[in-house]
């Protein structure tokens, strides 16, 4: 097989799969465009949405049975039982497909601590992740490998980047997320209305890699169209859903119910105190209106709980 780390045997692939490319391509514009041209809070809400289901599918990859809905009550802090790791891990993949830690810091992409002036592991530390000077130099080659990729367009790098990062060991064995995140933000580099790619469910199919460049690109082009245009038809279902909520609400006095449901449309998962606070209603009256929607069956309650509860759009 070609060695993974030289550009040349990926360039001959993009080529030939030029096609493909160019309909992967179009499919992330599509969704791009249909996010930009929400209010700035239905698109907030959706991107929410992305990330929730983007990090359950990479927890799945890494054997971690966590679903979106544990992920949003975690973060909403209504906790669930749940593996600390995992919460853990999920926490730190949503803050950084919303945005957070500079790529070209790896350390602080990471959350890592750095270690003063030595290269071994503490004592007590379970992570086999490589210390101190020995995973700076692995950082510090891993970039300049990505950076002597540049002749490949950045949605076909993703397959590329994702073969480096394991070579360079920057992670612990049979860790998913962190590469996955990386490569998800690398490929949306310079995009106005996404801060990742998203693959969903698809992503299984690309994360693990395997077998020689014109495969990998394959596959993972194929997934990325997939990824693309499930998130954008989740999209039109949430604006879908505000349609028919509004519709079955009609006959509702004032504007409560219609204030409600922007809400719920512009958030993944709310609270009857958030929806009091965004709504601009008493508390009283939002918990009325979240009662009457789950009656309609336009929402459902996701935490089981009889207080701290959540609500989502049944969709």
């Amino acid at each position: 097989m070609p060695s993974l780390v030289d550009p040349r045997p990926w360039l001959a692939p993009q080529a030939a799969q030029a096609s493909a490319l160019a309909d992967a391509a179009r499919d992330l514009g599509r969704l791009e465009a249909t996010l930009l041209a929400l209010p700035a809070a239905e698109a907030g809400g959706a991107r929410e949405r992305l990330v929730y289901i983007e990090v359950e599918a990479m927890l799945r990859a890494q054997g971690l049975m966590l679903g979106r809905d544990e992920i949003g009550r975690e973060l909403m802090e209504a906790r669930a039982a749940s593996d600390p790791e995992a919460l853990r891990l999920a926490r730190w993949a949503v803050r950084r497909l919303e945005g957070q830690g500079p790529l070209a810091d790896l350390p602080a992409f990471l959350g890592l601590h750095r270690r003063a002036a030595s290269d071994e592991p503490s004592a007590t530390s379970m992570d086999l992740r490589l210390q101190g000077r020995e995973f700076d130099g692995a950082a510090v080659e891993f970039l300049a490998a990505v950076d002597a990729f540049a002749a490949l367009h950045p949605l076909a790098r993703g397959p590329a980047v994702l073969a480096l990062w394991r070579m360079a060991e920057l992670s612990p064995p049979g860790q998913v997320a962190e590469p996955a995140v990386w490569s998800a933000r690398h490929m949306a580099a310079g995009a106005e209305g996404l801060r990742f790619v998203p693959f969903g469910r698809h992503g299984r199919r690309v994360w693990a890699g395997y077998g020689p460049p014109a495969d990998r690109l394959a596959t993972h082009l194929a997934a990325l169209r997939a990824g693309a245009q499930e998130a954008r038809s989740l999209v039109l279902r949430i604006g879908a859903w505000s349609e028919r909520a509004r519709a079955a609400t009609a006959g509702i006095k004032g504007d409560n119910a219609a204030r409600v449901i922007a809400v719920l449309a512009a958030r993944p998962f709310v609270s009857a105190m958030e929806i009091e606070t965004r709504a601009g209603i008493s508390r009283p009256t939002a918990e009325r209106m979240l009662k009457r929607l789950n009656d309609l069956g336009l929402t459902r309650e996701v935490t089981g709980n009889r207080r701290f509860r959540l609500w989502t759009v049944e969709n």
